[in-house]
């Protein structure tokens, strides 16, 4: 099990960015939360196996409708979301 932060850059605020990654969630076995940030960008925060999460985060970024919107990625490891259950927008 391993959580990773993904920060998405571009027109990621005021597309349904959000509610298309939560929705993409539902494929996979993850569990986490997604929101906007002040600066414009979008935070991800996902915990799960380490072949779901990559794909899950490579869905969003490559294959997701919401895809063509996003202009860079930072991906880092963080510790595990202890207590995170389901998957979330935050607000």
């Amino acid at each position: 099990m391993i959580a990773k932060q993904v920060i998405f850059e571009g027109r990621v605020q005021g597309v349904g960015f959000r509610y298309t990654v939560k929705e993409l969630a539902r494929g996979f076995d993850v569990v986490g939360w997604v929101k906007n940030l002040p600066d414009g960008t979008v935070e991800l925060q996902a915990m799960g196996e380490k072949d779901e999460l990559e794909s899950f985060i490579r869905e969003i970024a490559e294959e997701s409708n919401v895809a063509h919107h996003i202009k860079n990625k930072t991906v880092v490891r963080i510790p595990l979301l202890e207590g995170c259950t389901g998957f979330r927008i935050e607000k």
